[in-house]
């Protein structure tokens, strides 16, 4: 081959590498202004939310997303003018207990359909899995009458106990993928060692899920802190009203006129903690997730 041939292989390779190259770039191009957008989109509430918190009442509804005055004081304002640390220790009660529950029932029947062997096994998760295409109103009104016989209505045990037989047919389904990527061989050579069912659960089972877990906790915390409609079924009471109904306070205002900065100012302080639990476990979030979804 002459050097012409050469060279025109030459400039035929460097024209093929700055063709991958360009390709490459537009790609990388359009997908950084799609995610972009999109983080836009999603982000835009929230920044719309911190806007309006710092508006005076007549400036809610301007078009300015900068306030022009800023009002600091509505924070403090929000937060006195009605029992706010009342609904705090509400919220935080009942999702703590309620986070709690679901983590040790969940986990312990996620650990029978995963670990052990017994008749049924699988038709009888085949029916939890199937739960999860109920809707929740279908059980709204026999879920009721009972808890009203059982004299809980206008009491904190309605938001918690269910919580403690079951934990949700999801976090069981979510708990059994990780716990059946967990090499069996543990399992037996602890019961080799004289270990009881239990034990395995909480020495060795747990300890090692602690991705799923941690997805577990992020979901039902959220779950129960941000639940509106149960609060509403059966807490009468003010002095046991969680924050989602304390939030409907502002509504009615001074006045009958409904109060939108100082709602917007305690939505964004009812959000830190849903937001700190996020952050805090969001690596093991991610984690459990990918497992979970890879394995099972």
């Amino acid at each position: 081959m002459g050097v012409a041939g050469r060279w025109h292989i030459a400039r035929s390779m460097v024209s093929w590498y700055r063709g991958k190259h360009v390709q490459k770039a537009i790609k990388d191009v359009l997908a950084f202004t799609i995610l972009t957008l999109g983080a836009i989109l999603f982000v835009a509430p929230f920044f719309w939310m911190l806007s309006s918190a710092l508006k005076l009442p007549q400036h809610v509804f301007s078009p300015n997303w900068i306030p022009n005055p800023v009002a600091w004081n509505n924070f403090p304002d929000a937060l006195t003018s009605v029992p706010f640390h009342i609904y705090f220790k509400n919220s935080a009660i009942i999702a703590v207990a309620s986070t709690a529950g679901t983590v040790l029932s969940a986990s312990l029947v996620a650990y029978s359909f995963a670990r052990l062997r017994w008749p049924g096994r699988d038709t009888w998760f085949a029916i939890i899995l199937a739960t999860m295409m109920l809707p929740g109103v279908v059980t709204m009104i026999p879920t009721y009458i009972l808890f009203s016989r059982l004299h809980w209505v206008n009491t904190f045990l309605p938001l918690t106990v269910p919580a403690f037989f079951g934990g949700g047919a999801f976090n069981i389904f979510l708990l059994r993928q990780f716990f059946r990527t967990i090499p069996m061989e543990l399992s037996e050579a602890a019961r080799i060692d004289g270990a009881s069912e239990l034990r395995i659960w909480w020495q060795i089972i747990m300890p090692l899920a602690q991705p799923a877990l941690a997805t577990v906790i992020i979901f039902a915390f959220n779950g129960a802190w941000q639940d509106y409609m149960g609060p509403l079924i059966y807490l009468s009471s003010e002095d046991r009203y969680t924050l989602q109904l304390g939030l409907t306070m502002f509504k009615a205002g001074g006045g009958g006129i409904p109060m939108w900065h100082w709602m917007m100012a305690a939505s964004l302080v009812v959000m830190l903690p849903v937001l700190v639990v996020f952050f805090v476990g969001q690596k093991y979030f991610v984690e459990g997730v990918t497992l979970t979804g890879i394995k099972g």
